[in-house]
């Protein structure tokens, strides 16, 4: 590994935090590059030769995300056994993700977030479902699959910003994700007429 790459690495790291920490503490809408450049301590040209702007940096955060929950789903898929312990198998992840960051989650998906952020977890959950469903093989019957993804992500977000918003008793993330699952997976089965 070359100087050069430690540098980019420090300094996207660097951009990373500074993108989190400004956005528990004002919201993703009310960032401003200069204030990136500040709290990272780079200049404009730095940034710029990094990202294009504001949204680049996050999708670039949420591509790790991703990742991480992509490796939770495999395994769930590769397991034995009968669809619904096996369907959707990144959730408990993510629970245990937003309630390690709970400050950070609710800046993402709660009330402060901007339209940018939404966008992206929504499609990036989307993708996870659609993979999912096809992986394990669920073909939509009398209602489509882009339905069965939509009702599935909605309930993952409804669940996650409840929990998350800090509105719920629920303790933890096992039990958020318990509840999920019972409403979500009996409603997915249903539909595919499993």
């Amino acid at each position: 590994m070359t100087e050069i790459d430690r540098r980019v690495r420090r300094t996207r790291g660097n951009l990373s935090y500074a993108l989190l920490e400004l956005m528990v503490e004002k919201g993703y809408d009310a960032i401003t590059i200069q204030d990136l450049l500040d709290r990272a301590n780079v200049g404009r040209t730095t940034f710029y030769d990094h990202y294009r702007d504001k949204d680049d940096l996050l999708v670039e955060g949420l591509k790790n995300l991703r990742s991480f929950l992509r490796e939770h789903q495999r395994a769930a898929i590769a397991r034995t056994g009968p669809l619904r312990d096996r369907a959707l198998g990144f959730s408990l992840a993510m629970f245990e993700h937003a309630g390690e960051q709970r400050a950070l989650f609710r800046a993402i998906v709660g009330r402060r977030a901007g339209t940018i952020v939404m966008q992206h977890v929504r499609r990036m959950f989307q993708e996870l479902v659609r993979d999912d469903l096809a992986a394990l093989g669920v073909r939509g019957t009398e209602v489509p699959v882009e339905a069965i993804v939509e009702f599935a992500v909605g309930s993952l977000m409804s669940i996650l910003m409840w929990w998350a918003d800090l509105r719920s008793n629920v303790p933890d993330a096992a039990h958020a994700d318990a509840m999920f699952r019972r409403l979500t997976i009996p409603g997915i089965l249903a539909a595919v007429g499993r």
